[in-house]
């Protein structure tokens, strides 16, 4: 993008870097540039000094304080040659400065050398957002992991705090899953765990938080949610999971689960989960593949059992 006052300056430059396959968009001052920005952030800005209203230091200052703008290299194009203007433009974080007169190949040059930056900044951006994302999420099941999900449950328990809104916390586990490892091999297990993360996932509504809490347990945080909601949410995961064989190397595999749900904000985050530990100890104790929640002591659904385990398996 060229941002100058001078049709004839933004006429010039436009012809030269279209020349050299660039495409350009002009902003005749500094708001119509950050306008421009904000739309559609180009990939390298030229900007001149000196123009009505907002001048190019000012603009500058704006872009460099709008995180989605701030990396975009400036290259300021000005008649000022004064050492100070140079060094102001730089310090304010410029990328670079040509002046003006101006050769037509240095133009070029420069432009694409703040574009090669750019592509760079981009690349690293996005590496590091991949970085960032496998260092939240489960490798087996592409859940979030207990880092992940430890973060968001903190924020999520605290907003629930400010606000004066329901949280529930549910605590799920795969029933008896060590004789799944045992009767059928630990990558018939993994399967296991794989396809339960793809039911899981599908009973989800938006903005609840799930994650690998360690090896068969899984915690759902649901804000917003009070614990009828919660009871609801847990009992479409529970008949997902009971209703078809998980498939694992031509075997079908009827598997369960068992949840404790317990209703927060409480006093912290861990005793919000420590309460829903403590009702999948209740609903395994009742006969496993049920809810059991705090407040009531529900347990879902009706059906006996005979294990009286405080063991969960």
């Amino acid at each position: 993008m060229i941002t100058d006052d001078s049709l004839v300056i933004r006429a010039v430059v436009r012809s030269h870097l279209e020349a050299a396959g660039h495409h350009v968009i002009e902003a005749v001052d500094g708001t119509a540039a950050l306008d421009a920005c904000r739309d559609s952030p180009p990939d390298v800005i030229l900007l001149d000094i000196e123009m009505p209203g907002l001048d190019g230091y000012e603009v500058l200052a704006e872009l460099k304080a709008i995180p989605d703008l701030m990396d975009i290299p400036v290259v300021f194009l000005s008649t000022l040659t004064e050492m100070d203007d140079v060094l102001r433009g730089l310090r304010g974080g410029a990328h670079d400065y040509l002046k003006k007169p101006f050769e037509p190949a240095e133009l070029v040059a420069r432009v694409a050398a703040a574009a090669h930056v750019k592509k760079l900044q981009d690349q690293l951006r996005q590496r590091n957002d991949e970085l960032d994302l496998l260092s939240r999420t489960d490798a087996l099941t592409g859940l979030h992991n207990r880092r992940h999900v430890e973060e968001k449950l903190a924020y999520h328990h605290a907003q629930a705090v400010r606000h004066h809104d329901p949280l529930c916390a549910l605590l799920l586990d795969v029933d008896n899953f060590k004789r799944v490892n045992d009767g059928f091999g630990h990558p018939a297990g993994d399967l296991v765990l794989a396809e339960f993360a793809v039911r899981l996932r599908q009973e989800l509504r938006e903005g609840d938080v799930a994650g690998r809490w360690g090896g068969e347990e899984f915690l759902v945080v649901l804000p917003r949610t009070d614990l009828a909601g919660a009871l609801l949410v847990a009992e479409r995961i529970r008949r997902s999971i009971a209703a078809t064989p998980i498939v694992a190397g031509g075997t079908q595999i009827s598997v369960t689960v068992s949840g404790g749900c317990a209703l927060g904000p409480i006093g912290s985050a861990d005793e919000l989960v420590d309460n829903a530990d403590a009702q999948l100890y209740v609903a395994k104790a009742a006969g496993r593949d049920r809810i059991a929640s705090t407040t009531a002591r529900e347990v879902l659904p009706p059906e006996s059992g005979q294990d009286s385990s405080r063991r969960h398996a």
